[in-house]
């Protein structure tokens, strides 16, 4: 028996893992609305508790699945640069696409269900909130990202793809930030996202740095030379 490839083993591992972690969330919050409303039977296990305020649940299902799919799109590069494992980044638009399709849901959930589509309070709402301000403006940075998440639109735009795809970084600080201004008393979880943020932009700033530092010493080697 030959043994499995690494493209197979993206193609048949990776890929189907990525896309049943994404759907997950909204899987347990729609069998958990299903359980909730009483309609059909839902296995426990199949149902998120959605507690006294189910509406506010869903909004925090959505929001959070949307910082750590963001999270995750970030960690794609440090783990394939520690393993070596190219496949990986291959994922990471897959990652990117689920994390936009989350934050509309997450929007949809708050305009739709917790606001009920009163355009007067959610105007209200984004005076009186900024943290809102930061949320929807995450939201729409990301639209551009997922718009040219194609291979076709990769090859259009060549280096400014990489460019523009930078803003992720932005979207992701707004994100934490939205998350921590709007909680009130615990602020553990908002900090975990935050010290794993910064650790990933700092591993970045830190590759940056070294490969820069790698790039200048031939030059001062050079320079030094009698």
């Amino acid at each position: 028996m030959s043994p499995i490839s690494v493209e197979q083993r993206y193609r048949w591992l990776y890929k189907p893992l990525v896309h049943i972690a994404c759907l997950a969330p909204l899987l347990l919050a729609v069998g958990g609305v299903l359980h909730a409303s009483g309609i059909g039977t839902v296995p426990a296990w199949l149902a998120a508790d959605l507690g006294v305020d189910p509406v506010r649940r869903l909004l925090g299902i959505a929001g959070k699945t949307t910082l750590n799919l963001l999270l995750v799109t970030l960690a794609v590069t440090p783990l394939r640069q520690l393993t070596g494992n190219a496949h990986l980044l291959r994922l990471r638009r897959t990652l990117g696409v689920y994390a936009f399709a989350y934050a509309l849901l997450h929007f949809a959930v708050y305009v739709g269900l917790f606001q009920a589509f009163d355009w007067h309070e959610i105007v209200k709402d984004l005076y009186k909130r900024w943290y809102i301000v930061l949320g929807f403006t995450a939201l729409l940075m990301l639209i551009p990202l997922a718009v040219t998440s194609t291979n076709a639109m990769m090859r259009r735009l060549k280096r400014r793809w990489f460019a523009l795809h930078r803003l992720v970084y932005a979207i992701a600080f707004l994100g934490v930030c939205h998350y921590w201004i709007q909680t009130k008393k615990d602020l553990s979880q908002p900090e975990i996202y935050a010290s794993l943020l910064t650790l990933l932009l700092g591993w970045r700033l830190w590759r940056h740095w070294r490969s820069h530092r790698r790039a200048g010493l031939p030059q001062l080697r050079e320079e030094a030379q009698p």
